[in-house]
């Protein structure tokens, strides 16, 4: 492993800004801004139950995942054609590339526009659109991965994916989102080994709030390469021992546990835990136009309140390009350009 010199706490905020680094949990209709909402309410005559931007940020106040599904999907309400599709994913893209984000593996939940009536092709090829942009103008790769709502049927989420299937050379692989408590991954086994079978990567939301008990059959029912938030696993020694030894990808969103108190206080995340264990962590925004912030944000808190260093940056930064689905010459370029990163803030020069 790259030994990363000292870094004066001073400069650390910084260089967790500047640091190149991938993001592998975001959901896009999760970062669509009060503002972009109320501009896309008008521009498709949308009415929505919030007087203006501040009562709807006001709102934002949640209790945990439930409460705050309910006005995700009150927001993903003015989505309707094209257009707004590629607005929403060019707003994140251009955040991510400010971010210092040169990867970006982005959620996107089909059902929750085609159980209203929008077309299986205008949310993927508006996505696709900005992603294929993303690239060319902001230097950002970019790809989609088609998720399925959890409390939902099995068999809408095959419906799903029969739906998405014309549209393969435009996702790279399947996950799982919205409801955990309750919908155990099992339940999604079929869909998961249709995908598989396709060729595409798999991935799954499990132990955010649910029990460790829903990461073993995510890993053993529905085979994932990577898992989505993880943090209970820290309850189950058996679990962390084979986390660690497989190099299973956990994606982690601080801010987000904080919001939806899975933990009371960002001071008291288990993310320290988890790398001193030595398992695959990375650091994402998840919703971060509902959580109070990007993957800058959630790096820069967490570090401060975690008491985290500069080596635990460098690990960190360097497992989301492990954990990337993405060509191994692809990967070691940027590791290579992150290790450049680390020395030049070693050296002083920033």
């Amino acid at each position: 492993m790259f030994k990363v010199h000292a870094v004066a706490t001073v400069n650390l905020p910084k260089l967790l800004r500047e640091m190149p680094k991938a993001e592998l949990h975001i959901h896009i209709e999760g970062s669509l801004e009060p503002e972009l909402i109320f501009a896309l309410a008008e521009r498709n005559g949308v009415k929505l139950p919030y007087a203006n931007v501040e009562a709807l940020r006001a709102a934002y106040a949640f209790t945990n995942l439930q409460s705050f599904l309910d006005i995700y999907y009150a927001g993903a309400s003015v989505l309707l054609h094209e257009q707004d599709f590629y607005d929403m994913a060019w707003a994140y893209l251009q955040r991510a590339a400010a971010d210092h984000v040169v990867h970006t593996e982005i959620f996107f939940d089909p059902q929750t526009h085609t159980e209203r009536g929008v077309p299986m092709a205008t949310v993927i090829n508006g996505l696709h659109r900005a992603c294929a942009d993303a690239q060319t103008q902001l230097g950002v790769s970019a790809q989609l991965i088609l998720c399925f709502l959890r409390h939902l049927s099995e068999e809408a989420a095959l419906h799903t994916f029969q739906e998405a299937l014309p549209f393969k050379d435009k996702f790279i692989g399947v996950g799982l989102d919205s409801s955990e408590v309750g919908h155990p991954p099992e339940k999604f086994k079929n869909v998961f080994a249709l995908a598989h079978a396709h060729g595409l990567h798999l991935v799954a939301h499990a132990g955010e709030e649910g029990p460790p008990a829903y990461m073993w059959s995510a890993l053993d029912v529905l085979r994932v390469e990577r898992i989505d938030h993880g943090v209970q696993a820290v309850h189950d020694a058996a679990l962390m021992a084979r986390l660690a030894k497989d190099r299973t990808p956990l994606t982690v969103c601080p801010l987000s546990n904080q919001k939806l108190c899975v933990f009371p206080d960002l001071k008291d995340h288990n993310i320290g835990q988890l790398l001193d264990a030595g398992l695959c962590v990375t650091i994402n925004s998840d919703d971060p136009a509902y959580f109070g912030g990007y993957i800058n944000d959630n790096f820069v808190q967490t570090f401060e309140a975690a008491g985290l260093t500069a080596q635990h940056a460098y690990v960190l930064a360097r497992n989301s390009f492990e954990a990337s689905f993405v060509t191994e010459a692809q990967r070691q370029k940027w590791i290579h350009e992150l290790k450049l990163c680390f020395e030049r803030f070693a050296e002083g020069d920033h």
